[in-house]
């Protein structure tokens, strides 16, 4: 028999899972790297520089805010630069961001002799300066993944690829409040920082060894190409329809629907996961008491992101079973399980009454609000390499993801005036038979419970039937 014959009927490789579990780990340390400050701030780094609330919130807010304009030409730059090296720059920067907050402490003080600043205004200023180097790094990390997904993967799958990488995000916040409060108090919070963002030059040496784009790569054979492009009307000719299909204008992008049908699904629901992301273990110290390197507060946040994950990771494989056992379209049946997991937030209306009788109420509440984001988002990334081209699919990405972060950056910087106000009026600030800060946290989960489902409308409005952009 030919060589040809022989290749055909090989046993299909399966290295594209190799490139999911390589965006499962960039993303993993991703989120550890975003952690490090929010499971430090309240118990060790305020001691030295005396924040507030307030200030804390400015702090998460502007990384937000970085994190959305980076993210507007991030997704371009992947697309430009091609996903190897972009990612790899990526990472490299984010890494190096995260390793700078360590000397902060140090700088600070400096700082504030040379330019008469108090010590705490000079540390809110170098953290700022540090989110804004982690930020830059981070936008590239999901237009990149997002892209190797869509290289990899036919569209039935994506969502389920996308789920399993993005619990990467979940994971992250798994395994930081186990390790990060207890290096903290071990070594300081600034070898915290030192040692989380070290992890990010590891997986570079293993990213540069083994991506390559399927066509390229020497652990993808014949068979598995086959089945990455069975979307394609030639799947004979893979690499030649690669070469020939256009990238969209990037100001054309903001003319199509589609374009707008994502951003608004970042937009309502970004903010939500990171306002638990980044007041979580604030809230368990605030609320009980516990700090984040108690047992308690380990224990709690732990819990809370072991529901994230082993739920979310279902979100995935939800349109995958109405595709295959249904017989729908990719995307109706994406649109159908993002409804579905649009009503999981709703249950942030019960953290603040229910807590009141334990902790572990709102820790599963929001566990199961967080699984509910991360089930959506792994859907809602997977639209747009439904609806767009190969080639625009980074740039379509980092546009959704500036709006994302806009909304971060509103959600962060407001609950952070909110928490310090409440605080200072006391019994004089109520909402919902809650007084004080309690009232300003049932306030922010009540703006949560409702944004999936004014979000899914939205997007349900601007594209109610599946509609491929077709690039001339």
């Amino acid at each position: 028999m030919s060589n040809s014959s022989n290749s055909s009927s090989a046993r299909m490789t399966n290295f594209r899972w190799v490139m999911v579990a390589l965006l499962f780990f960039a993303t993993t340390v991703n989120y550890m790297d975003r952690q490090v400050l929010s499971l430090t701030w309240k118990d060790f780094i305020s001691q030295d520089f005396q924040w507030t609330d307030s200030q804390y919130g400015t702090i998460t807010g502007f990384f937000s805010i970085f994190y959305a304009v980076a993210c507007l030409f991030a997704g371009k730059f992947i697309d430009w630069l091609g996903t190897r090296k972009g990612y790899l720059w990526a990472i490299f920067i984010w890494s190096i961001g995260a390793c700078l907050h360590a000397a902060c402490g140090w700088a600070a003080l400096k700082l504030g002799s040379a330019f008469g600043l108090i010590v705490t205004t000079a540390s809110v200023y170098l953290f700022i300066f540090c989110r804004m180097v982690l930020a830059l790094g981070e936008s590239g990390n999901f237009p990149a993944a997002i892209k190797v997904t869509a290289e990899y993967f036919p569209k039935k799958d994506r969502a389920f690829a996308t789920s399993i990488f993005n619990a990467g995000a979940s994971v992250g916040a798994l395994v930081a409040p186990a390790t990060i409060p207890l290096l903290a108090a071990k070594w300081g919070w600034e070898m915290a920082f030192i040692i989380i963002g070290a992890l990010g030059f590891v997986w570079m040496f293993f990213w540069f060894g083994l991506y390559q784009s399927p066509e390229k790569s020497k652990y993808v054979n014949d068979a598995e190409r086959a089945y990455i492009h069975q979307d394609d009307a030639e799947t004979a000719a893979p690499v030649e329809t690669e070469k020939k299909e256009k990238s969209i204008p990037f100001l054309k992008c903001f003319t199509f629907r589609q374009t707008w049908a994502f951003i608004c699904g970042k937009f309502f629901t970004d903010g939500v996961w990171w306002f638990f992301l980044f007041w979580a273990p604030a809230y368990f110290s605030d609320q009980y008491g516990y700090r984040s390197d108690s047992k308690e507060a380990i224990m709690l946040i732990f819990v809370l992101y072991l529901i994230v994950t082993v739920v979310s990771i279902g979100g995935g494989y939800l349109p995958k079973y109405f595709v295959e056992k249904k017989g729908m379209e990719p995307y109706p049946g994406r649109m159908k399980a993002m409804l579905i997991f649009a009503f999981f937030p709703l249950l942030a209306l019960f953290a603040q009454p229910l807590g009141r009788f334990s902790a572990w109420y709102p820790a599963i509440i929001i566990g199961l609000a967080g699984a509910g984001h991360q089930a959506w988002s792994a859907n809602l990334y997977s639209t747009i390499g439904d609806m767009f081209p190969k080639s625009t699919i980074g740039t379509i990405t980092g546009v959704g993801t500036t709006m994302g972060g806009l909304a971060s950056f509103m959600i962060n910087k407001g609950a952070g005036m909110l928490f310090t106000k409440s605080a200072a009026m006391g019994a004089s600030f109520t909402f919902l038979g809650f007084e004080g800060k309690e009232a300003g946290y049932m306030i922010v989960f009540c703006i949560c419970a409702v944004a999936y489902l004014i979000g899914w409308i939205v997007m349900k409005t601007l594209v109610p039937k599946y509609k491929p952009i077709v690039v001339d």
